[in-house]
């Protein structure tokens, strides 16, 4: 279900807001948030709900790995996007997993016309690290509009 309303979408996305996230912004157009469920090194799975705002995105990019690895992303409130290069784009609504294998060249986040969150899991592997890419183009977002929650 597409929700515009910030107010609304608080009382659907069940993980909370979280804090801005600033630490990662440079790799999104538009605002998002972190609330991480899990602490860092001391659980062995890192999970946090990543929130959007309506529009916002997430910059193409890679989850490299030796062996294992990947994320998977498993969609909480409001809808959004994911795609993988050379595919379609997936609509994303509640109760949607996406398994994305490591190596994989994706983008996901919001529609434009509602708010968006995901639980972000990060699959252990040996020697992981994440690529921030290129931004996914205003065209080749504003395409999806057609496919958009007013359409």
């Amino acid at each position: 279900m597409c929700i515009n309303d910030k107010e609304q979408f608080n009382k659907e996305n069940v993980f909370g807001l979280g804090n801005a996230n600033n630490a990662y912004a440079q790799y999104f157009i538009g605002n998002s948030y972190l609330n991480p469920l899990t602490e860092a090194g001391k659980c062995p799975v890192f999970l946090a709900n990543v929130t959007f705002e309506p529009g916002c995105r997430n910059n193409w990019h890679i989850h490299h790995a030796k062996s294992g690895g990947g994320q998977l992303l498993i969609c909480t409130a409001g809808e959004g996007w994911y795609q993988e290069e050379g595919k379609e784009a997936v609509s994303l609504t509640p109760g949607v997993v996406i398994t994305i294998p490591a190596e994989v060249k994706h983008w996901h986040g919001a529609k434009k016309d509602s708010w968006f969150s995901h639980i972000a899991v990060e699959v252990p592997g040996e020697e992981t690290s994440n690529e921030w890419l290129e931004p996914v183009d205003d065209e080749s977002y504003n395409d999806l509009e057609k496919y958009s929650c007013r359409s």
